[in-house]
């Protein structure tokens, strides 16, 4: 487990161990909620215009990445902003080395308004990575610059 993966653990613990402590309200849902942001995914769906349901079963490595990326803190919401995607990407890339034979693969993803400098980076086949950006991309062209989107992984 990662450094900031176990960090975003214990800060979520301490905040659920802090909420309970006050209020006595805290159960295992709202732990669970914490641990996984993902699974919260009510605060998220109010943040959100809508949900797209990424098919980890097509591009599974890519799919590990956003469930991982997510799990340590990263945003479930992409806020579209095409216009941004090609500062993100140079902020997010930003002193990560190209591998041979891999893609870098960045959650949250560049073309989103929460991309960029801090992104999670991950080492991904590229037939997993392209196959993964090309569905997304075509799932969200209809959709305008400013649209928040919850990605869930299934």
């Amino acid at each position: 487990m990662s450094p900031k993966r176990i960090g975003a653990v214990v800060s979520a613990l301490v905040v659920v161990v802090a909420i309970y402590l006050f209020t006595g309200k805290v159960d295992l849902g709202s732990l669970t909620g914490a641990l996984n942001p993902s699974s919260s995914s009510m605060d998220q769906n109010e943040q959100a215009d809508y949900t797209l349901v990424f098919p980890k079963n097509r591009y599974p490595k890519t799919g590990d990445h956003i469930k991982d990326a997510i799990a340590a803190g990263e945003s479930a919401i992409c806020t579209i902003d095409r216009k941004g995607a090609k500062e993100n990407r140079r902020e997010s890339l930003k002193g990560i080395e190209t591998r041979k034979g891999y893609d870098r693969d960045e959650w949250p993803m560049a073309m989103c308004k929460e991309g960029g400098a801090g992104a999670d980076i991950r080492y991904v086949t590229p037939s997993d990575n392209r196959g993964a950006g090309s569905w997304i991309s075509n799932q969200l062209d209809n959709y305008p610059d400013g649209t928040r989107v919850l990605i869930e992984v299934k």
